[in-house]
């Protein structure tokens, strides 16, 4: 055996290692640890249109996720599974022998790079602490750009502050209600809200000889749509069976749920804090329930 491959052979066992452990040190959230798949992010992002960049050396730190062989490599693009042993040492020998292999394929998306042909190049990379890989680039057009995220869930929480900040930017929202907690924990949601606002603005402008402003909309909406119900919310106590939720989740979740009631018994006489009370009683988790799902779990992670 050559002294490159025994040294490739060495980096390979270095490398599966520490994806071994930073699975280990996961167990209970094993997603922190997972690869970004293109295609997930692509679904929370939703780009316009695709543009063929060409060839370009790009940050090997920003090379974050892949198309395909997402459940090859962890989070790092550490190699997962030993079956990619003599892939990655080849690769790593060629490296060591100062090889020059061809560029990687990659999709350019929200400032970060995801793999499309090339995955044991970048892992062998990123073992070595290489800085910079050429690639040929294909770019996905966002308006959003990512900072290096840990995992999709570090993603879905950057594109909420994103919509966030375009939210209260293009509304004034914060200015006009001095309400700055309008949060959600799923992406989305401040269409929605924008939504409900426009058509509050449509019922108000109804029989008006001069049209309600955007911003008299916005007001009025505040006090006596959403404030309303947060605070039947709040005397409700329907959030301690919410926790990963936030009051604003639930008020979407609540107004959807109210309209369904009116719509199914014909009834616009269905009160808010009847629309809130059934939705608690029919989505509350009961005790024992929680402890069933937690131990259901934890059974499961220990069988994988």
């Amino acid at each position: 055996m050559s002294i490159a491959a025994q040294q490739s052979e060495e980096d390979f066992s270095k490398a599966h290692n520490k994806a071994f452990f930073n699975e280990i040190q996961h167990f209970l959230n094993p997603e922190e640890a997972s690869l970004l798949s293109l295609n997930d992010v692509k679904q929370l992002i939703k780009p316009k249109n695709e543009t063929y960049v060409g060839m370009k050396t790009i940050e090997v730190s920003k090379v974050v996720g892949s198309e395909g062989r997402y459940n090859d490599f962890d989070n790092r693009f550490f190699p997962k599974n030993s079956h990619l042993k003599n892939r990655w040492q080849h690769v790593d020998e060629a490296a060591i022998n100062s090889v020059v292999l061809p560029p990687i394929k990659v999709y350019e998306l929200a400032g970060l790079y995801f793999v499309r042909d090339g995955n044991h190049r970048v892992s062998v990379a990123k073992a070595r602490g290489t800085e910079f890989i050429d690639a040929e680039v294909v770019s996905l057009q966002s308006e959003i750009v990512l900072k290096r995220p840990d995992n999709l869930r570090d993603v879905i929480r950057q594109i909420i502050n994103y919509e966030k900040r375009s939210f209260y930017a293009e509304t004034a929202f914060g200015d006009i209600t001095d309400y700055w907690c309008l949060d959600f924990s799923t992406t989305g949601s401040y269409d929605v809200i924008y939504n409900h606002i426009l058509t509050h603005k449509y019922y108000l402008n109804l029989h008006k000889t001069e049209e309600v402003s955007m911003e008299a909309a916005i007001i009025s909406w505040f006090e006596t749509v959403y404030y309303p119900i947060i605070v039947t919310i709040q005397k409700q106590k329907v959030m301690k069976s919410f926790k990963k939720q936030t009051i604003s989740d639930l008020y979407v979740w609540i107004v959807r749920y109210w309209d369904d009631l009116k719509s199914k018994f014909g009834d616009d006489n269905i009160s808010i804090d009847d629309a809130v009370s059934d939705f608690y009683r029919q989505n509350k988790i009961p005790l024992y329930r929680k402890f069933m799902n937690w131990a259901n779990r934890i059974i499961i992670k220990h069988q994988q």
